[in-house]
């Protein structure tokens, strides 16, 4: 059964969609079964692995609506190996219409329970504010990945997502855990990044991945050629850098897993 983890910031423009399709094809690089899930009527998760968002029969907004089955609306990322649920600006009409249905944080977990024993891994892209579809996100949730930068502003902007996030699990979601904190746009060299680092190891000890992730010129470029970095060049430290977050994250779920057992 996949191990369902959003990816999320309220804040914008910390590597979020980015995180969410390098690390679906990271995975899927070493033969895990990954869902990508976009939940941003942005779209630019689907764009990023390959999928033209204007040309799109089904969304993530008919299977939030419950219109169609989930299986209608996946597609196959063809050449980066991993399957998407995609997204267009008409998931807006969903972020609104799912205010008025019963039940309606929970769409996304019920869609999903239909195809979670396919996969090893089902990774949601949030959109970067706290609204209907995040909540669904969270809902559906097993863990959280928060993609920050190492800046000021970003603990600010961690301290409101961590009590989201709590709130989220004492209403809906019992199970809702932190997988990790991953650095993104990381550079050792800046002194702030190195005193933030140290702050967020003194707080969150072994929640903050080994990992991370830096400011790389082919992860910029790829999403323009409809690819992840890992196709787009294998060898660049975005992808390289993306590689070693997959293998931590499996390593933490092989730990959870073992830890979970009677």
């Amino acid at each position: 059964m996949a191990k369902i983890i959003a990816v999320t910031n309220q804040k914008g423009g910390v590597g979020k969609t980015t995180t969410c399709v390098n690390l679906s094809a990271s995975l899927a690089a070493t033969k895990r079964r990954v869902l990508m899930v976009d939940l941003d009527p942005q779209g630019n998760a689907s764009m990023g692995a390959g999928i033209d968002k204007y040309s799109l029969k089904y969304t993530a907004n008919e299977v939030l609506m419950n219109e169609i089955d989930i299986e209608q609306a996946i597609q196959p990322s063809e050449q980066s190996g991993f399957d998407v649920l995609p997204a267009n600006s008409d998931l807006t009409a969903a972020e609104v219409n799912l205010l008025h249905e019963l039940s309606r944080e929970a769409r996304l977990q019920q869609a999903l329970s239909r195809v979670k024993e396919r996969y090893d891994y089902i990774l949601i892209d949030c959109p970067p504010s706290l609204n209907m579809l995040t909540l669904n996100a969270l809902t559906a949730a097993k863990s959280v990945i928060i993609p920050m930068q190492c800046e000021y502003y970003a603990l600010e902007g961690l301290a409101a997502l961590l009590d989201t996030i709590e709130q989220v699990k004492q209403a809906v979601n019992p199970d809702l855990e932190v997988e990790g904190l991953l650095r993104t746009m990381f550079d050792p060299r800046n002194r702030l990044s190195s005193e933030v680092v140290k702050q967020l190891r003194e707080h969150f000890a072994d929640k903050v991945f080994r990992t991370a992730i830096p400011r790389n010129i082919k992860l910029a470029e790829a999403p323009s050629h409809g690819l992840p970095a890992l196709q787009y060049d294998r060898t660049s430290r975005g992808a390289q850098a993306y590689l070693a977050l997959a293998s931590e994250l499996a390593r933490r779920t092989s730990s959870d897993s073992v830890a979970n057992q009677p």
